[in-house]
C-alpha cells in the first residue's frame, strides 16, 4: 500500500458573509414552492439583506414572514420592481410562470434568482435569452441538489482536483415523496410543472454538466410514465433519460415520486461518477437503515485509497456568496448564464420528446 499521505480535501475555509448588512438588498416574491425558504435563507446567510416580500396569497406571506420576520410585506409586484434599493429578486412561482416573471424582473433592472426548473418551454427559453441580451441582467436558478448540499460541493472539489481523473460516466437517482395532500393543484398539471424530466430532472442534468465539465449534450432517449396515480392524469410519476455530452461523457438518470413512507427523508438522492482513475458515490439525503441520521456522504475510491467522507457542516455553500458578488461585480463565478440555460434546455428537450411508457402498456394490452 502507498505510504503517500492522503490529500486534505477539507482545506478550504467554510464560506462566510461576503457583504455587510445593507450592502446587497434583495426581495422575495411568488412563494408557490417551499424552496423559496431555502433560497432566502442561503442568501441571507451569505450576507444579503432581505427587504420585502410579495405574494397574492396572504397566507403564504404570513408563513414566509414567520421564517423571516425582517421581510416587509408589500401590496404588489410593482412595489418590489420599482424599488431602486432591490438588486435581486428571488422567486418560486408556478413553474410555467417563472420565465415571464423573470423577464419582468430583468426589465425592471434587477437580477433574477428562480427556483428550479427555470422554465418549461423552448419558446420561454428564447424569450429569456433575448431579455438577458437586451438588459444585461442575470437569470439564474436554484439547482439545490448540487448548490445546497455539502456533498455536491465537496464532490465537485474532488473532481476538480483530479481525485478520479477524467469523468467518463455518471448515474443520477432523484426519487421524491409525493405527499399529494400538501401539493397545490398546479403541481399535477403537466403544462404548469413541465413534466418530471423538466422539473426534478433539472437537478440531475445540471449536476451532469457541472461535474463532467460538458457545455452541451444530446438527449439519447427519455421515457416517462404515470404508473400508479390515475387520479392525477397530468402527473408523471416516473422518468428516465440518457444524455451524451459533446465531449463524449455519458449520463443516465432516473427520477420518480415513489419514495416509500418508511424512509426518514423525502428521497434517497444519489449520484455515481466514474472517472478514468476512480469513482465517487454521493449519498446526499440519507444512508438508509443506518441508525444515525447521516447525510451528505461522499465515497471516494481511486488508485490511492477508498475513503468515506462525512461532509455535513464541513463544506458550506459557496454559491450564494459568489452569486451576490457576481451581481455586484457583473462576473460569472457562481454559475455562467450559458450553464443555467443549457441545463434548462436539455430538461425541456428530454421532456418534450419523452416516450410515455404507460401509454405503450395500455395500447398493447
Amino acid at each position: 500500500m502507498s505510504t503517500v499521505p492522503s490529500p486534505d480535501y477539507f482545506d478550504v475555509p467554510l464560506p462566510r458573509p461576503v457583504v455587510k448588512p445593507g450592502e446587497f438588498i434583495f426581495s422575495a416574491m411568488h412563494l408557490d414552492h417551499a424552496h423559496i425558504i431555502g433560497m432566502t435563507g442561503a442568501l441571507r446567510d451569505a450576507g444579503a439583506t432581505l427587504k420585502s416580500v410579495y405574494d397574492p396569497d396572504p397566507v403564504k406571506v404570513a408563513e414566509f414572514c414567520r421564517a423571516f420576520p425582517e421581510a416587509r410585506p408589500v401590496a404588489g409586484e410593482a412595489d418590489i420592481l420599482n424599488d431602486p434599493e432591490v438588486r435581486l429578486v428571488a422567486a418560486a412561482a408556478v413553474t410555467c410562470e417563472r420565465a415571464d416573471l423573470g423577464i419582468r424582473v430583468m426589465r425592471a433592472g434587477k437580477d433574477y434568482f428562480t427556483d428550479k426548473a427555470p422554465m418549461t418551454a423552448l419558446r420561454q427559453l428564447a424569450a429569456v435569452k433575448d431579455c438577458v441580451r437586451q438588459t444585461g441582467r442575470k437569470y439564474l436558478c436554484y439547482y439545490a441538489e448540487r448548490l445546497h448540499t455539502h456533498s455536491g460541493i465537496f464532490a465537485e472539489r474532488l473532481i476538480r482536483r483530479g481525485a478520479i481523473g477524467k469523468v467518463l460516466f455518471m448515474n443520477g437517482f432523484g426519487p421524491h415523496r409525493l405527499n399529494p395532500a400538501i401539493r397545490p393543484p398546479w403541481f399535477f398539471e403537466r403544462k404548469k410543472y413541465g413534466g418530471i424530466l423538466c422539473d426534478i430532472g433539472s437537478h440531475q442534468i445540471e449536476q451532469f454538466l457541472q461535474f463532467s465539465g460538458e457545455e452541451d449534450a444530446q438527449v439519447q432517449f427519455s421515457r416517462v410514465a404515470n404508473y400508479a396515480h390515475p387520479q392525477y392524469p397530468g402527473l408523471e410519476d416516473f422518468g428516465e433519460c440518457a444524455l451524451v455530452g459533446k465531449n463524449g461523457t455519458a449520463f443516465h438518470f432516473r427520477v420518480d415520486w415513489f419514495t416509500p413512507d418508511g424512509l426518514r427523508e423525502w428521497g434517497d438522492s444519489r449520484t455515481f461518477v466514474v472517472g478514468t482513475e476512480g469513482t465517487l458515490e454521493l449519498r446526499k439525503t440519507i444512508d438508509p437503515a443506518v441508525p444515525e441520521k447521516t447525510r451528505d456522504i461522499v465515497i471516494l475510491v481511486n488508485g490511492r485509497e477508498e475513503k468515506r467522507f462525512l461532509t455535513e457542516g464541513k463544506v458550506g455553500y459557496p454559491f450564494f456568496g459568489e452569486l451576490i458578488l457576481d451581481c455586484l461585480n457583473r462576473t460569472e463565478n457562481a454559475m455562467t448564464q450559458a450553464h443555467c440555460f443549457k441545463a434548462a434546455e436539455l430538461g425541456i428537450r428530454a421532456s418534450d420528446q419523452a416516450v410515455h411508457l404507460d401509454r405503450i402498456i395500455k395500447s398493447e394490452s
